[in-house]
């Protein structure tokens, strides 16, 4: 198999995407397992932040590299999270503080206003220098919920009830949200793109 960085440390985001390139025969490894820190994301566009991270990873290993920089988008709120999904609360990663957030600012907003999208930009690096990166996006609609639901998924998964489902995310199947979900969109996306792994 072919291995990949992946430029995160989010073991949910390597969690599904680990599952959704195996089957090209690609191995998806943490950057995280081999001493690489996070990239500052200094981007102001998701694809921006998604070239940051990855060229930081294939600087620092030597490997072909993959980021991936998503999101929520709730139109009620002109577009937040967005680019600050992952610290809507101020801490990097603190998805109990960030769902209270977003419940919060939610909080007179009528249930036929709640509506929203995850948004997902993969970009794949063969080298640090790599001059003509792969691209891939992924939207995902739905609204959010007044409450959190299921146990499953990570970050938003539970507030987020996908467009033409009775469930939130949190409360799929976790083999149906990686196929549906923005992340799902996308990787799908890109492994049309992929080269053959090596042998």
């Amino acid at each position: 198999m072919t291995r990949l960085i992946l430029a995160s440390s989010n073991h949910g985001k390597l969690a599904e995407l680990r599952d959704l390139l195996a089957p090209a025969g690609y191995e998806l490894v943490a950057q995280s397992d081999l001493g690489v820190g996070d990239a500052d994301e200094t981007g102001s566009t998701f694809i921006e932040n998604a070239i940051i991270k990855a060229r930081h990873a294939a600087r620092a290993t030597g490997l072909p590299a993959l980021a991936d920089d998503s999101g929520l988008v709730v139109d009620a709120l002109g577009g937040e999270p967005g680019l600050l999904s992952a610290r809507y609360a101020g801490r990097h990663g603190d998805d109990a503080g960030n769902n209270a957030l977003l419940l919060q600012r939610l909080h007179d907003v009528p249930d036929a206003a709640r509506t929203a999208h995850f948004y997902c930009v993969l970009v794949l690096l063969r080298s640090v220098t790599d001059p003509q990166p792969l691209v891939a996006e992924g939207i995902w609609r739905g609204r959010i919920l007044p409450a959190p639901r299921g146990d499953n998924g990570f970050g938003y998964d539970p507030l987020f009830q996908p467009d033409g489902y009775a469930i939130s995310s949190a409360e799929l199947d976790p083999a149906l949200k990686n196929a549906i979900s923005h992340r799902g969109q996308a990787l799908a996306a890109l492994c049309e793109r992929l080269p053959a792994p090596r042998a």
